[in-house]
Order: structure tokens, then sequence, then C-alpha cells
């Protein structure tokens, strides 16, 4: 019996949990089935990110310690960040200046309050040293019944651990053949393992759509329907024009770009996570012809600095929000300051609570109240599901378009489509 194409089975996962939602919103019982589907899922997607990630890494230093270039890869993989991230916040404070969604708000000013997260320049030094040898971290949160305690993991200290790791295993010569071995079979089992999770994604996107629809609906756009517009709109316009041309240019095809990746994007879009989503992003990178040792490095690499979602649109679009909103007048210097704040912020706050620290972090060095980023609470879960899906693009894109430009590209010119249910790639 003929299987539809993955895409098709993802399609269908996303309208079955549209329509279970809207159900669910009067059935608890449907309701709970659908968070427990949609939280499984991703958390077997997060079950895999530390050992494929670390593995991954260590796989990809031993292969690039071949490559005369690996540098500057590097260099052309941030180099690229930057570009993109310039282009993402140009449009964002284009959009926030043109809209003035914070004059057109219909927002209750006892909305604002102070964020309990808050971005630091400094953060991003401080998570590049690992507290111990996975980045594994504990964070404990007071209740009614005492304290929580829960366990979570940084993924930009785990890369740092991994390349550390792959580094002394190559310098140590014959020494470290039989770990590069071993770690080598890992990673093929942990693919392998991937490869079935992978195959779960239209029943985990049935479930996470479905939970979003009961949760949040769209009633909360009500009062900040032009803050949110004025995102979507940004996010639209780097998803679906700047992304395309930036293939055009570099002589890629769109639609196989899309095909290939949509996929990750579809998933970052329900689960609003690029960590969960890691796995599968890193996977349609090498469908599209990236490199695997390539690929290997500069995704889990992208997901914790590459948001042109999280750190270029949003922020940009919000600080002018909050700016309006309190009638506070800025001037082009700090135009300017949210631009350098976009493009190299996301860095500062890698392996952190993208979004709210990136905002908070732009308010802070524009001098704007901390209390603007509450306003825009209430909306955040629907406009997080658009920046974390532009995120997940751009962070296939950029591996992509720099792969491309070296000559790296595995069957380069013919990007391999979407396979089919049976034959879903490790």
């Amino acid at each position: 019996m003929k299987t539809p194409s993955f895409t098709v089975q993802v399609f269908a996962g996303m309208a079955i949990g549209v329509a279970l939602g809207f159900a669910a919103r009067d059935l608890p019982a449907l309701a709970e089935a659908l968070r427990l589907t949609g939280e499984s899922f991703v958390q077997l997607l997060k079950a895999l990110v530390v050992p494929l990630v670390f593995t991954a890494i260590v796989a990809s230093i031993a292969a690039l310690r071949d490559l005369g270039n690996a540098a500057r890869l590097v260099g052309q993989t941030l180099l690229w960040f930057g570009v993109t991230a310039l282009i993402a916040v140009t449009i964002g404070l284009t959009l926030g200046t043109l809209l003035e969604p914070g004059v057109r708000s219909g927002v209750d000013p006892s909305a604002a309050v102070l964020p309990a997260t808050t971005g630091s320049w400094l953060d991003f030094l401080r998570g590049l040293i690992p507290g111990n040898f996975l980045g594994i971290e504990a964070s404990t949160k007071l209740a009614d019944g005492g304290a929580t305690t829960k366990l979570g993991f940084n993924v930009l200290q785990l890369i740092v651990v991994a390349i550390a790791v792959g580094a002394a295993a190559v310098n140590v010569g014959e020494a470290g053949s039989a770990f590069l071995a071993a770690n080598a079979s890992l990673l093929a089992i942990f693919r392998r393992l991937l490869r079935w999770v992978v195959k779960l994604t239209p029943i985990g996107t049935a479930g996470l759509i479905g939970t979003a629809i009961v949760r949040y609906g769209w009633s909360s756009l009500a009062a900040l329907g032009s803050f949110a517009g004025a995102v979507y709109l940004g996010l639209g316009l780097v998803l679906f024009v700047v992304y395309p041309a930036l293939l055009a240019l570099n002589r890629l095809s769109v639609g196989r770009f899309f095909t290939t990746a949509w996929p990750a994007i579809q998933l970052g879009f329900v689960s609003r996570s690029s960590i969960a989503t890691l796995p599968v992003t890193e996977d349609a990178a090498e469908r599209a012809g990236v490199p695997r040792d390539y690929a290997a490095f500069a995704v889990p690499f992208a997901a914790t600095t590459k948001m042109d979602g999280c750190a270029a649109v949003y922020p940009a679009i919000a600080a002018l929000f909050v700016a309006q909103y309190y009638g506070i007048a800025l001037h082009a210097s700090d135009y300017v300051l949210v631009v350098l704040v976009s493009v190299i912020g996301s860095a500062a706050t890698a392996g952190l609570t993208g979004a709210l620290v990136m905002l908070t972090l732009t308010l802070t060095t524009l001098g704007l109240p901390l209390e603007g980023a509450g306003l825009l609470l209430a909306v955040d879960p629907i406009i997080d599901m658009g920046r974390t899906a532009v995120n997940v693009a751009g962070q296939v894109l950029v591996p992509l378009i720099v792969a491309k430009r070296e000559n790296m590209l595995v069957a380069e010119g013919t990007m391999a489509p979407l396979p089919r249910h049976d034959t879903v790639p490790a």
C-alpha cells in the first residue's frame, strides 16, 4: 500500500491538530491527550539533543582536521549570520517605524511588569564556561508547596565541551583513535534513533498545534493585534522574500530549499523551540546538500546564536513598540544601537531564553523601561511560533549558502527532495 509523502503527512498532522484543538476546548480529556502527545514528542527530541550534538561535533572536528579551510568555514558562517541578521533587523526597524504598533495599541498599562529574566552583555562570556562536562544546569523555582528543582542543559556549553574533547582526541594521535571510532559508532546509533523519532513528526505535530489552539487561541491578539501583525509581517518578509532572494543570488533552488527544510520549519513553529527542533534541522541541512561534517558543527552552533526571528525582527519592532507606547522619542543613534544589539546580541544571549532576553537586552541598551516587556507577554506564545519558524529556516539557510560558496555541496544543484515516509534518512 502506497503511503503519502512525509510532507503530506506533516500537513495532515497540522490539519488534524487544528480540528482537534478546537474540539478540545470543550473536552478536557482530549485537551490533556493532545498535551501529552505533543510534550512526549518534544521530550523525545530533547533527549537526543545532548548525545547527538556531542558525538556529531566530536566527529566533525575529527573530519575537519583534514580540511584546509576549516577556519574559513567558521569565518564565513559567522559572516552570513551577521548579514542575515542585519537584513532582518532593518526590516523590523522599518516596519516598527512605519506601522507604529505602540501608538495603535489597546493594551492596558497595568500589564507592564518587570520580566523574570533579563539580558546582560556578560551572559555570553559566562555561558562559554561549562559548569560541568555536559553543560547541565539546575534551576530552582519556589512554589506554595516548597521548592522545585529542574535540570536542563546549556547547548552553548555543550558545544564548547565537544569542540575541546574532539580537538584533544585528534591532538593525542593514535591514543585517541579508539575513542574517535567509538564516538563514530555512537553517532550512528543516535542517528538511527533520530530516524525513528522523526517518523513520529506528524503525530507530534497534531498534538503540539492542537495544544497551542486550546491554550492560547487567538483572543489575546485583540489588544495587541497591531504589534502581532507587524511582527508576523516582518517574519514573513524574511522567510518568503529575503531568504529566497539570498538563495537565488547564490544559485540555489528556492523550491527545493523549502521542500527540504519545511518539516523542520513546521516543527519549529508548533514546538516553539530551536533546541527541540535541532536534530530535525540538522537532518534537513544535510538533505539540502550540506556536508555532514560541516552541518554537525554549523547547525548546533546556529541553534544557539542564529535567531533572525527572536534576535532581529522581534526585538526591533518590540523596542519601537515600547518607545512609542511610553511616548519616548528615539534618534538615529538609537536605531544604530538596535542594529548592533541584534547583529551581535544573539551571541550574548546564547544558551538562554532568546526572545525575552534579547528584548530586555535591547531595552536596557536603549535606556527604555524594562516594564515595557511585560506589555507583550500576553501575545508572546502566539508570536513565538512564527519567530521560531524563521529561526529554524535561517539555521538551515546559512550552512547551505556557505557550503555552496565553498564548493562543498553534496550533489550540488540537485538538493534532494523530501524522502517518503519509509525512507526518512538517519
